[in-house]
């Protein structure tokens, strides 16, 4: 078991390196010298690590059990963050240990929070790498492992199991590397299709590139200051707006339209309430925000970005919202509790589970004035099972008990409540910015590098949605 964790995690951080190529490219072209080695040293040093493993275990089959798999996932995800955060400290950009882990976590896991107080004037390599490192985490790196390592295939479904997000974890094929290369082929498709929109729009091919890898991992991270605002472009926004929309949704939906059953689509009960949330908090935010901005096109275009960027957990801004009305900050405040839905690239609790949670209200009310009565939850026209409520129950006490321990380990910083309470939720949901010291125009440099180990921690947890790293805090998961 040892042996076949160790060589998973060993190919999938050559796979994570081998894409350093890109940004390695950029930095031949813009002769960003000190950037070339920060991305070939450890390109190197992870194909000589690899080819010394598999010398020695090239007679070892695969076996993996959900044990294993869980621990594989966990491992990958913390190693990829460590290997991210190289190139960030070969080059000096950020020198500390502790600030470059948190910045490559942060990349990895899509949340977008950032220890720099200065982007713009950094080079164009080393921000498309924080950039990249989103769209790798986005889809998620365990599966574009399964993706491109055929041998893989067996046991593939405990390691996408342990890394994908909702209550619920399926394939849509019958092999699970081929819902892998289905799920990353959408993604590749978005990926072009918004780069090529965002050229149109005006941003240059590395820019345009860098901020699709940003909004298709609902990330974050932007080789501006002022994020996406910086632009100032209408057109600009909505294409980030919509797309951002988009890659909350649930990968899988795309596949069953592009095999003809888009009616199946239209009948999911998680995409129709995600859409609700998304039309009734812009149209609110908008009337809110329609003084500052004078005209209602303006007031919707700041409203539906802001909106999308934190329900799906993006974290870009074009305003910043810390100095807009209570109310509005309220309602942008209610969505980082909410998420996009399972199966996407958005972070927090996800829309499934808020449904899951409303419609078993519903039938406690309803057993209260008929107490023989049988009811049951329907999903997507259909009676779900009832250990999906109590899987949802779990996870929200779990989640909740997180938030309040990360927003402790804030608060002993010295943050006041709004930051500390924000902080923590943007960390554990992945969303990035929060309010008042950790705001949009804000950044996450003035926590201890205690609390920014911490934070990694919070962040890979709450993309894995906890229990694949909370478990390794269970004595009854180190027993035979």
């Amino acid at each position: 078991m040892i042996v076949s964790l160790i060589r998973l995690v060993s190919a999938l951080l050559v796979i994570v390196s081998a894409t350093m190529l890109l940004p390695t490219g950029v930095a031949i072209y813009y002769s960003e010298v000190e950037m070339i080695p920060a991305f070939l040293e450890p390109i190197i040093f992870c194909f000589i690590i690899a080819i010394v493993i598999r010398l020695f275990t090239r007679n070892n089959k695969f076996k993996l059990n959900p044990r294993t798999g869980f621990t594989t996932v966990a491992l990958c995800w913390i190693f990829s963050s460590i290997l991210g955060a190289m190139p960030l400290m070969i080059s000096g950009y950020i020198p500390h240990f502790a600030d470059a882990l948190f910045e490559s976590a942060s990349g990895f896991t899509t949340t977008g929070a950032t220890i720099l107080p200065e982007i713009t004037s950094l080079p164009r390599s080393f921000n498309l790498w924080r950039m990249q490192m989103h769209w790798l985490g986005g889809m998620g790196i365990v599966a574009l492992t399964v993706a491109l390592l055929p041998l893989l295939g067996v046991g593939g479904f405990q390691l996408i199991k342990a890394e994908t997000t909702g209550p619920e974890k399926g394939k849509i094929t019958p092999k699970i590397t081929n819902t892998a290369k289905i799920l990353w082929m959408t993604y590749g498709a978005f990926t072009i299709i918004q780069t090529i929109l965002l050229m149109l729009a005006g941003m240059d091919f590395v820019d345009a590139l860098g901020h699709t890898f940003a909004t298709l991992g609902t990330g974050g991270f932007s080789s501006q200051n002022t994020s996406v605002g910086a632009y100032n472009s209408a057109a600009i926004d909505w294409i980030c707006t919509i797309f951002m929309f988009l890659a909350g949704v649930n990968f899988s939906l795309y596949y069953m339209i592009l095999t003809g059953r888009g009616k199946n689509v239209l009948k999911n009960t998680e995409l129709k309430v995600y859409v609700g949330i998304l039309a009734i908090a812009t149209f609110v935010v908008t009337i809110i925000i329609y003084p500052l901005y004078g005209t209602v096109w303006n007031s919707i275009r700041y409203s539906a970005f802001q909106v999308s960027s934190i329900m799906t957990t993006t974290g870009f801004s074009t305003a910043n919202f810390n100095a807009w009305p209570e109310a509005a900050k309220m309602v942008l405040f209610i969505l980082m509790f909410i998420g996009g839905c399972s199966g996407s690239t958005g972070g927090s609790i996800k829309v499934i589970r808020w449904v899951v949670v409303a419609k078993q209200l519903t039938n406690e009310t309803k057993r209260m004035l008929h107490p023989h009565g049988i009811f049951t939850i329907h999903l997507n026209g259909r009676a779900g099972r009832k250990d999906i409520v109590y899987n949802v129950a779990a996870f929200f006490f779990l989640y909740f008990l997180f938030v309040m321990f990360t927003a402790f380990i804030a608060s002993l910083n010295g943050a006041d409540l709004i930051t500390s309470l924000t902080a923590s939720l943007a960390l554990v949901g992945n969303i990035g910015p929060g309010f008042a010291g950790v705001g949009p125009m804000e950044n996450y440099s003035f926590f201890s590098n205690a609390a920014k180990y911490w934070f990694s921690f919070a962040m890979i947890a709450g993309r894995l949605e906890l229990y694949t790293m909370i478990m390794f805090f269970v004595p009854a998961y180190w027993k035979r």
